[in-house]
């Protein structure tokens, strides 16, 4: 009988060893089978994280490029304003130029109109200055006659003519003396006209337009 349960308690213990054994090993597999997910699972992890990363690398990428493109085209915009203001100005420029040109032509052809004119006008200026004493020289029986009166037709039209292009006599007789219209030969007394006043007219003085042509040759009073 003793022999039989010691044999029994040799077994017992047996199959608790064995249980043990199969535990440990069972845990052990488990270990490693976790193991396993979590070194799966952290490589998933890592293919994500390298395609976000791949896919934040091209995201950036690609807004530097739109960048560079925009920079670019800014770029060839602003040169392209830059030669408009400057083909601008140019225009400008040569505008003012051609319309002082013009100014200055135009002036230039006035004063040579001008020129002319006066130096025409002192050339009739001496025939005038024979018709009137032609005229003053006739004898007071032809005064009237077909002669005398032709004379004077001819003298008035002459007048008329340089009337109407602007010629007109300087006034003298009555008048302030004034360098700018009279020129003074010799004084004389006068018992009418005060002192520095014009006398007596010995030659006639004449303006065109604004711009004396001949002074008047005067006598002052003293």
């Amino acid at each position: 009988m003793p022999n039989n349960d010691k044999e029994i308690l040799e077994e017992n213990l047996e199959d608790v060893e064995n249980t043990e054994e199969t535990s440990e090993e069972t845990a052990e597999a488990q270990a490693v089978e976790n193991e396993d997910e979590n070194t799966s699972s952290e490589s998933d992890e890592t293919e994500d994280d390298a395609v976000e990363s791949d896919g934040e690398e091209s995201k950036t990428f690609a807004e530097k490029r739109a960048e560079k493109k925009k920079a670019k085209a800014d770029k060839k915009q602003d040169a392209l304003k830059e030669k408009i203001d400057e083909l601008e100005d140019k225009v400008k420029r040569q505008m003012a130029e051609f319309d002082n040109f013009r100014k200055r032509t135009e002036k230039e052809k006035t004063q040579m109109f001008e020129t002319g004119a006066k130096s025409v006008i002192e050339k009739i200026l001496p025939v005038v200055d024979n018709f009137e004493r032609g005229l003053a020289s006739v004898p007071e029986e032809e005064k009237g006659k077909g002669f005398a009166d032709g004379m004077n037709m001819i003298y008035k039209q002459l007048m008329n003519e340089l009337a109407n292009i602007g010629v007109t006599p300087i006034e003298a007789v009555g008048q302030e003396f004034n360098p700018d219209f009279h020129n003074a030969v010799m004084q004389v007394e006068s018992d009418e006209y005060e002192s520095g006043v014009v006398a007596q007219e010995l030659q006639k003085g004449y303006m065109y337009r604004d711009t004396v042509v001949r002074h008047s040759m005067v006598a002052v009073v003293q």
